[in-house]
């Protein structure tokens, strides 16, 4: 999962190995990383951990709770579908404008509803959860993705840092000097915000839905 090539790219970096480091990020991000420096590694390696929530683990949460097994599939489907082939190349320009916006459509409340759970997972944690709330109000639409900011912004205002994309976006008022340690700080909060996403979101929209009739478990 997300954990294991995000620590593929920490260990490369331990090794000093920067050119390892960027063909492992590439495996987990659209941006290209050949150029690279290290810091802006490590922004890559935050940011994907940040999106991966959305994408890996709690948006399949989101819509198992509401239509079961087949709701999880199909929005996996469609994520894979964004990932692999969004970005728009003439071969596949139309398969990847159909699955860019249904990826869209479908993310738009868990990755909001998301940024608000790791705001609430830091403040467990001891991050600071005031910052991380005030820069997913402030920075979460600063992505070109209508989305992918808000677990992104969240991320950086609890663990105090500045994520950048070249020519892209700074999210954060943070320090924009990176380390190891903010990568397995940011995965526990990955695990934190996954659990907290269950229990106070997927478990009472089925308890909801069971108790309503509508529940749609296979």
């Amino acid at each position: 999962g997300m954990e294991k090539h995000a620590l593929a790219v920490v260990e490369a970096l331990e090794n000093d190995d920067i050119d390892e480091a960027r063909a492992n990020l590439a495996m987990i991000t659209k941006r290209k990383t050949k150029d690279l420096d290290k810091n802006h590694v490590l922004s890559g390696v935050l940011e994907s951990i940040s999106e991966n929530t959305v994408d890996g683990v709690t948006g399949p949460l989101f819509y198992f709770s509401l239509f079961g097994l087949p709701g999880a599939f199909i929005y996996r489907v469609i994520n894979t579908i964004d990932s692999m082939i969004g970005y728009k190349t003439e071969m596949f320009r139309n398969i990847g404008w159909f699955g860019a916006k249904c990826d869209t459509i479908l993310n738009y409340l868990p990755s909001r509803i998301t940024g608000l759970v790791m705001v609430l997972a830091s403040m467990l944690l001891g991050n600071d959860w005031k910052q991380s709330y005030e820069i997913l109000k402030k920075d979460s639409c600063k992505t070109s993705s209508p989305n992918a900011g808000y677990p992104m912004a969240a991320l950086a205002g609890a663990l105090d840092t500045r994520f950048q994309k070249v020519d892209h976006y700074t999210i954060g008022n943070g320090s924009i000097y990176l380390s190891i340690k903010h990568v397995y700080s940011a995965i526990v909060l990955m695990k934190v915000t996954t659990v907290l996403f269950f229990g106070i979101v997927t478990i009472p929209i089925i308890t909801i839905l069971s108790y309503l009739g509508l529940t749609i478990l296979a």
